[in-house]
């Protein structure tokens, strides 16, 4: 027999095998997209959240950090327009979006930390 033909044949389904087989043929695909769900999409939706919120709650005074590596104070706030103005040296204010923040300093927090 030729061994094309018995890979074949020994691949076709069996007409016994019922419904049962085709949740036992889906179950490792759902198993996975759960498991990615907990390992991938929970923690970076989770991340998101707390960004979020630490961005709405930037106030003038606040020590920043942007994702450009610029450290500066905010000096204001343009709400409507999403903007941050900050505060980077004497008499030196530069406006970024607010989504270009990385991350709010803490108190005694400095460059090097």
């Amino acid at each position: 027999m030729n061994p094309l033909l018995f890979v074949l044949a020994s691949a076709a389904p069996n007409q016994q095998q019922g419904a049962g087989s085709s949740f036992g043929f889906f179950l490792p695909i759902i198993l996975i997209f759960v498991i990615m769900y907990f390992l991938m999409f929970r923690p970076q939706a989770k991340k998101q959240k707390e960004m979020r919120k630490m961005l709405e709650a930037l106030q003038k005074g606040d020590r920043v950090l942007t994702i450009g590596g610029v450290f500066g104070v905010v000096a204001g706030l343009k709400e409507k327009e999403n903007v941050v103005i900050l505060k980077i040296a004497d008499n030196v204010k530069i406006e970024v979006t607010k989504t270009a923040i990385a991350r709010k300093l803490a108190e005694g927090e400095t460059a090097g930390e």
